[in-house]
């Protein structure tokens, strides 16, 4: 009965796909193992849940984070390294037509371990979060997509109670508001949410702090990724320590908290290792991926009010990082890095529940996915 259920469910899903574009899948992977050779660009055909290589963009060091220009010319990759060459942040010229990218350029990023990248809707800044520098970067885009010199760094200070994780301040992502106006930074280090005013088109500082400068959260909690409810009027907070999500309202660039519940619910008390946060399209569903002991992505159904009710623990290979919702809310993607695979889930449109596809896309240490449309 219950691989009657999986079959039917297939079929529905892949059949809703008939008039869907195919995507092209980015993958960002860890290379100092030696087994990844950088960022892998994968045909993935949703009307067959399956997905071919089309190329790879070998040579590029580290590139755990992507972000993509708000018109698909333009991949950015951090390069989380650290030491004598410190972090830097790649830029390169996406190819839609053969599914290619091709380097434009390298910049320093002002501090080791970068972590997150996100580019902006003009296209002309792109902001990355450095985990161990303990700060973030603005850098400039040039006409071709290339990058320009960090303009803007901007360090945090404190630390937390936790002793092995929490010494030094730790940015672990750098999110913008929907309408682009604030920049919300997630620091694992110090249990804070900055908040910074945002304008694009300043030269020189782009990010100006806000008063407050940060909201805290627990002691302990380890802010690591925060997003945006589709509508604009929420936004959640992922801990990676704790393992909690604090639910806030969303007015204007002030969040207001309502409600914290627990995405990891095994493992240590000190470090749960939740990971990646991310809402359906229509916003009705919220997944998030937890690591260390659980190794699972944890279902949650979003009220009107933006609160959250658990709907369930689906397990998934082991240490799962990013992961994605293809565009049209069908499929769940995970990326295993310890696993070395991607696992396909197909999402109940009524309930949010997954249910695993049987679809496992072989990639060595991937951490990190972005799709875009081809051609």
């Amino acid at each position: 009965m219950k691989k009657m259920l999986l079959a039917c469910c297939l079929i529905f899903a892949l059949k809703s796909f008939a008039q869907n574009p195919i995507q092209y899948m980015l993958v960002g992977t860890y290379t100092n193992d030696g087994k990844s050779q950088g960022i892998y660009v994968y045909r993935y055909n949703p009307n067959k849940n399956e997905a071919s290589l089309v190329s790879t963009a070998k040579g590029v060091e580290n590139p755990s984070y992507l972000a993509i220009s708000k018109d698909q010319k333009f991949v950015y990759a951090v390069n989380e390294n650290h030491g004598e060459k410190g972090g830097e942040v790649s830029a390169f010229a996406l190819d839609k037509t053969k599914g290619e990218l091709v380097l434009l350029n390298k910049q320093p990023t002002g501090g080791d371990d970068p972590c997150y990248v996100t580019v902006d809707s003009t296209g002309k800044n792109v902001i990355v979060a450095n985990y161990s520098g303990g700060n973030i970067a603005v850098l400039k885009t040039n006409a071709d997509g290339s990058l320009q010199p960090a303009v803007q760094t901007i360090s945090h200070d404190g630390y937390g109670v936790n002793v092995a994780r929490q010494e030094m301040p730790h940015p672990h992502s750098v999110v913008l508001s929907p309408d682009q106006k604030f920049l919300f930074v997630a620091n694992l280090g110090n249990d804070r949410l900055y908040r910074y005013a945002f304008n694009a088109n300043d030269a020189a500082n782009p990010l100006t702090a806000l008063e407050p400068a940060y909201y805290e959260v627990p002691d302990g909690s380890g802010p690591r990724h925060f997003t945006f409810h589709p509508n604009g009027k929420f936004a959640y907070l992922l801990n990676e320590l704790s393992g909690n999500i604090i639910v806030y309202e969303y007015n204007n660039g002030t969040l207001k908290e309502i409600q914290t519940v627990v995405s990891d619910n095994t493992g240590s008390k000190a470090d749960k290792g939740s990971a990646d946060i991310h809402l359906s399209p229509d916003g009705r569903f919220l997944y998030t991926s937890n690591r260390a002991t659980a190794n699972d992505i944890a279902m949650f159904k979003v009220a009107t009010d933006g609160k959250l009710a658990e709907n369930g623990h689906q397990a998934v290979g082991t240490h799962p990082r990013n992961f994605m919702i293809d565009p049209t809310g069908r499929f769940l993607l995970v990326a295993n890095r310890d696993a070395n695979n991607i696992q396909v889930f197909i999402i109940n449109k009524n309930f949010g529940i997954l249910q695993d596809a049987n679809t496992k896309i072989d990639v060595p240490q991937p951490v990190c996915l972005k799709m875009v449309p081809v051609k």
